[in-house]
């Protein structure tokens, strides 16, 4: 299976989803989606196979990351920018300093 950067991600999003006058309703859709993730954690629902993915976590964990993305591409928001600055920020706060590992070359 071919891997998808979250900038290609994002980018496939703001192509086929992009209302920025509906942001309120992103963010309740974001909101329901984190309903539905914690509903599939609760029954432990993981797929056997891909027949079985709805309602599963991945699939809600999807979901999750989907209007994630789509919040930030409503304020041209480029998380694959942003992703290193949070993370040492939190290797500074809790000390654990594995920044540079994830995003060395």
């Amino acid at each position: 299976m071919k891997r998808i950067t979250i900038s290609k991600l994002q980018k496939y999003i703001k192509d086929k989803d992009h209302h920025p006058d509906l942001k309120k309703d992103y963010f309740l859709k974001l909101s329901e989606e984190v309903g539905e993730l914690a509903q599939a954690i609760r029954k432990n629902a993981t797929p056997a196979n891909e027949t079985s993915f709805k309602g599963s976590i991945e699939e809600e964990l999807y979901d999750v990351m989907y209007y994630t993305l789509a919040i930030a591409n409503l304020y041209d928001i480029d998380l694959e920018t942003w992703i290193p600055v949070k993370e040492r920020i939190n290797d500074e706060k809790y000390g654990t300093h594995n920044a540079d590992k994830l995003f060395s070359n």
